[in-house]
Protein backbone atom coordinates (compact mmCIF):
# COMPACT_ATOMS: atom_id res chain seq x y z
CA UNK A 1 0.00 0.00 0.00
CA UNK A 2 0.96 3.34 -0.79
CA UNK A 3 2.12 5.20 2.00
CA UNK A 4 1.78 8.57 0.81
CA UNK A 5 -1.41 9.79 0.75
CA UNK A 6 -1.29 13.99 -0.93
CA UNK A 7 2.13 14.93 -3.08
CA UNK A 8 3.14 17.64 -5.49
CA UNK A 9 5.63 17.44 -7.72
CA UNK A 10 7.04 20.94 -9.46
CA UNK A 11 4.47 22.82 -8.49
CA UNK A 12 4.09 26.17 -9.73
CA UNK A 13 1.26 28.93 -9.70
CA UNK A 14 1.13 32.55 -11.25
CA UNK A 15 -2.23 34.98 -12.01
CA UNK A 16 -2.27 36.69 -14.85
CA UNK A 17 -2.27 40.11 -15.19
CA UNK A 18 -2.33 43.03 -17.92
CA UNK A 19 1.02 43.44 -18.83
CA UNK A 20 2.99 39.60 -17.92
CA UNK A 21 2.17 37.50 -14.71
CA UNK A 22 2.01 37.42 -11.19
CA UNK A 23 4.42 34.76 -9.78
CA UNK A 24 3.69 33.27 -6.41
CA UNK A 25 5.61 30.13 -6.59
CA UNK A 26 7.34 27.62 -8.58
CA UNK A 27 9.28 24.46 -8.66
CA UNK A 28 7.71 23.35 -5.23
CA UNK A 29 7.76 19.63 -4.21
CA UNK A 30 5.57 18.42 -1.17
CA UNK A 31 5.37 14.84 0.53
CA UNK A 32 2.42 13.81 3.31
CA UNK A 33 2.56 10.51 4.25
CA UNK A 34 -0.48 8.88 6.03
CA UNK A 35 -0.63 9.87 9.75
CA UNK A 36 2.04 12.91 9.28
CA UNK A 37 1.04 15.94 10.83
CA UNK A 38 2.83 18.59 9.12
CA UNK A 39 3.63 22.35 9.68
CA UNK A 40 4.07 24.88 7.21
CA UNK A 41 5.36 28.32 8.13
CA UNK A 42 6.20 31.91 6.47
CA UNK A 43 5.90 35.29 6.28
CA UNK A 44 2.37 36.68 5.48
CA UNK A 45 2.34 37.05 1.47
CA UNK A 46 4.66 34.08 0.77
CA UNK A 47 1.99 31.71 -0.42
CA UNK A 48 1.40 29.49 2.12
CA UNK A 49 -2.26 29.84 1.57
CA UNK A 50 -2.33 29.79 -2.14
CA UNK A 51 -0.33 26.11 -1.42
CA UNK A 52 -2.76 24.87 0.70
CA UNK A 53 -5.74 25.87 -1.88
CA UNK A 54 -3.56 24.20 -4.28
CA UNK A 55 -3.69 20.87 -2.02
CA UNK A 56 -6.59 20.49 -1.01
CA UNK A 57 -7.76 21.49 -5.10
CA UNK A 58 -10.01 24.11 -4.03
CA UNK A 59 -7.67 26.10 -6.88
CA UNK A 60 -5.85 24.17 -9.82
CA UNK A 61 -1.45 24.84 -10.41
CA UNK A 62 -0.55 26.88 -12.93
CA UNK A 63 2.28 23.52 -13.97
CA UNK A 64 2.99 21.13 -12.04
CA UNK A 65 1.42 17.61 -10.60
CA UNK A 66 -0.51 16.57 -7.62
CA UNK A 67 -1.38 13.39 -6.44
CA UNK A 68 -4.11 12.42 -3.94
CA UNK A 69 -3.76 8.57 -2.86
CA UNK A 70 -1.76 8.38 -5.97
CA UNK A 71 -4.24 9.97 -8.48
CA UNK A 72 -3.05 12.28 -10.65
CA UNK A 73 -5.75 15.29 -10.44
CA UNK A 74 -4.81 16.94 -13.27
CA UNK A 75 -7.13 14.81 -15.90
CA UNK A 76 -10.11 15.16 -13.37
CA UNK A 77 -13.18 17.19 -13.87
CA UNK A 78 -13.87 20.10 -11.81
CA UNK A 79 -17.10 17.85 -11.14
CA UNK A 80 -14.90 14.56 -10.19
CA UNK A 81 -12.81 17.10 -8.00
CA UNK A 82 -15.21 18.29 -5.99
CA UNK A 83 -16.34 15.07 -5.22
CA UNK A 84 -12.91 13.60 -4.18
CA UNK A 85 -13.07 16.62 -2.00
CA UNK A 86 -16.00 16.34 -0.43
CA UNK A 87 -15.09 12.51 0.07
CA UNK A 88 -10.88 12.81 0.90
CA UNK A 89 -10.28 16.48 2.47
CA UNK A 90 -11.32 18.53 5.51
CA UNK A 91 -10.73 22.25 5.57
CA UNK A 92 -10.26 24.31 8.31
CA UNK A 93 -10.37 28.11 7.99
CA UNK A 94 -8.88 30.92 10.22
CA UNK A 95 -12.30 32.60 9.93
CA UNK A 96 -14.68 29.64 10.53
CA UNK A 97 -16.64 30.28 7.26
CA UNK A 98 -20.17 29.27 9.38
CA UNK A 99 -22.96 30.04 7.51
CA UNK A 100 -24.71 32.56 10.19
CA UNK A 101 -28.21 32.38 9.33
CA UNK A 102 -28.19 28.37 10.67
CA UNK A 103 -27.45 26.18 13.66
CA UNK A 104 -24.20 24.64 14.49
CA UNK A 105 -26.19 21.18 13.89
CA UNK A 106 -27.16 22.31 10.59
CA UNK A 107 -23.70 23.95 9.55
CA UNK A 108 -21.94 20.54 10.34
CA UNK A 109 -23.83 18.29 8.27
CA UNK A 110 -23.97 20.69 5.28
CA UNK A 111 -20.78 18.17 3.86
CA UNK A 112 -22.84 15.33 4.56
CA UNK A 113 -26.35 16.67 2.63
CA UNK A 114 -24.00 17.89 -0.17
CA UNK A 115 -22.56 14.42 -0.26
CA UNK A 116 -26.23 12.92 -0.81
CA UNK A 117 -26.89 11.59 3.34
CA UNK A 118 -29.98 11.81 4.03
CA UNK A 119 -31.31 14.63 6.29
CA UNK A 120 -31.53 12.19 9.63
CA UNK A 121 -28.56 10.39 9.29
CA UNK A 122 -26.21 13.56 8.29
CA UNK A 123 -28.12 15.21 11.74
CA UNK A 124 -27.35 12.66 13.51
CA UNK A 125 -23.85 11.91 12.23
CA UNK A 126 -23.04 15.95 13.20
CA UNK A 127 -24.39 15.78 16.83
CA UNK A 128 -22.15 12.78 17.12
CA UNK A 129 -19.02 15.18 15.92
CA UNK A 130 -20.45 18.06 18.42
CA UNK A 131 -20.43 15.81 20.92
CA UNK A 132 -16.79 14.91 19.92
CA UNK A 133 -15.65 18.64 20.40
CA UNK A 134 -16.93 19.56 23.53
CA UNK A 135 -20.54 21.47 22.34
CA UNK A 136 -23.53 18.89 22.18
CA UNK A 137 -25.46 21.53 24.78
CA UNK A 138 -24.45 24.51 21.74
CA UNK A 139 -26.57 22.57 18.95
CA UNK A 140 -29.24 24.94 18.33
CA UNK A 141 -27.18 28.07 18.65
CA UNK A 142 -26.57 29.96 15.72
CA UNK A 143 -22.89 30.80 15.35
CA UNK A 144 -23.50 34.69 16.35
CA UNK A 145 -24.26 33.38 19.69
CA UNK A 146 -21.09 31.52 20.23
CA UNK A 147 -17.40 32.27 20.73
CA UNK A 148 -14.81 32.84 18.32
CA UNK A 149 -13.30 29.29 19.97
CA UNK A 150 -16.64 27.58 20.01
CA UNK A 151 -17.39 28.46 15.66
CA UNK A 152 -13.79 27.52 15.62
CA UNK A 153 -14.53 23.78 16.90
CA UNK A 154 -17.80 23.85 15.01
CA UNK A 155 -15.74 24.16 12.00
CA UNK A 156 -13.22 21.41 12.93
CA UNK A 157 -16.37 19.29 13.44
CA UNK A 158 -17.60 20.34 9.84
CA UNK A 159 -14.20 19.88 8.42
CA UNK A 160 -14.21 16.18 9.82
CA UNK A 161 -18.07 15.04 9.34
CA UNK A 162 -17.11 12.90 5.90
CA UNK A 163 -14.53 11.22 7.73
CA UNK A 164 -11.43 12.33 5.61
CA UNK A 165 -8.41 11.25 5.03
CA UNK A 166 -6.42 14.54 4.86
CA UNK A 167 -6.98 17.28 7.05
CA UNK A 168 -5.89 21.11 6.26
CA UNK A 169 -6.35 24.17 8.61
CA UNK A 170 -5.42 27.18 7.44
CA UNK A 171 -4.13 29.38 10.48
CA UNK A 172 -6.68 27.54 13.10
CA UNK A 173 -5.93 29.60 16.00
CA UNK A 174 -4.89 32.72 13.88
CA UNK A 175 -7.68 34.55 14.98
CA UNK A 176 -8.31 33.78 18.60
CA UNK A 177 -6.55 34.44 21.77
CA UNK A 178 -3.50 32.12 23.12
CA UNK A 179 -5.59 30.48 25.83
CA UNK A 180 -8.63 29.61 22.98
CA UNK A 181 -6.43 28.97 20.05
CA UNK A 182 -4.42 26.54 22.81
CA UNK A 183 -7.93 24.79 23.66
CA UNK A 184 -8.53 24.69 19.49
CA UNK A 185 -4.94 23.21 18.81
CA UNK A 186 -5.12 20.78 21.09
CA UNK A 187 -8.35 19.33 20.28
CA UNK A 188 -7.04 18.99 16.26
CA UNK A 189 -4.12 16.77 17.78
CA UNK A 190 -6.41 14.98 19.48
CA UNK A 191 -8.63 14.16 16.76
CA UNK A 192 -5.81 13.67 14.39
CA UNK A 193 -4.25 11.14 16.87
CA UNK A 194 -8.01 9.67 17.32
CA UNK A 195 -9.37 9.20 13.57
CA UNK A 196 -5.97 8.29 11.87
CA UNK A 197 -6.01 11.62 10.03
CA UNK A 198 -2.97 12.75 7.61
CA UNK A 199 -2.80 16.77 8.49
CA UNK A 200 -1.01 19.89 7.39
CA UNK A 201 -1.27 22.90 9.36
CA UNK A 202 -0.60 26.43 8.09
CA UNK A 203 0.93 28.77 10.52
CA UNK A 204 3.04 31.56 11.56
CA UNK A 205 3.44 30.35 15.18
CA UNK A 206 6.64 28.66 16.00
CA UNK A 207 4.47 27.29 19.66
CA UNK A 208 2.18 25.18 16.87
CA UNK A 209 4.32 24.16 14.84
CA UNK A 210 6.61 22.36 17.74
CA UNK A 211 3.80 19.75 17.73
CA UNK A 212 4.04 18.31 14.59
CA UNK A 213 6.00 15.88 12.83
CA UNK A 214 6.98 17.71 10.12
CA UNK A 215 8.08 21.51 9.47
CA UNK A 216 8.47 22.98 6.27
CA UNK A 217 9.00 27.00 5.81
CA UNK A 218 8.12 28.78 2.37
CA UNK A 219 10.39 32.06 2.00
CA UNK A 220 11.09 33.39 -1.65
CA UNK A 221 9.10 30.76 -3.46
CA UNK A 222 10.34 28.24 -2.09
CA UNK A 223 9.13 25.16 0.21
CA UNK A 224 12.07 23.73 2.11
CA UNK A 225 11.68 20.80 4.30
CA UNK A 226 13.50 21.48 8.05
CA UNK A 227 15.34 18.44 9.42
CA UNK A 228 14.88 17.78 12.94
CA UNK A 229 18.37 18.61 13.62
CA UNK A 230 17.53 22.29 12.54
CA UNK A 231 14.35 22.68 15.01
Amino acid sequence: MNDIVLSAENLGKAYPLPKGELRVFQGIDFELRRGDLAAIMGMSGVGKTTLLNLLGTLDRPSEGTIRLDGEDLAARSDLEISGLRNRKIGFVFQFYHLLPEFTALENISFPLLIRGTGRKEALSRAMRLLDEVGLGDKANFRPGQMSGGEQQRVAVARALVNEPKVLLADEPTGNLDWKTGGMVLRLILDLHQKKGLSSVIVTHNEKIAAFCHKLYVMEAGELKLIPPAGR
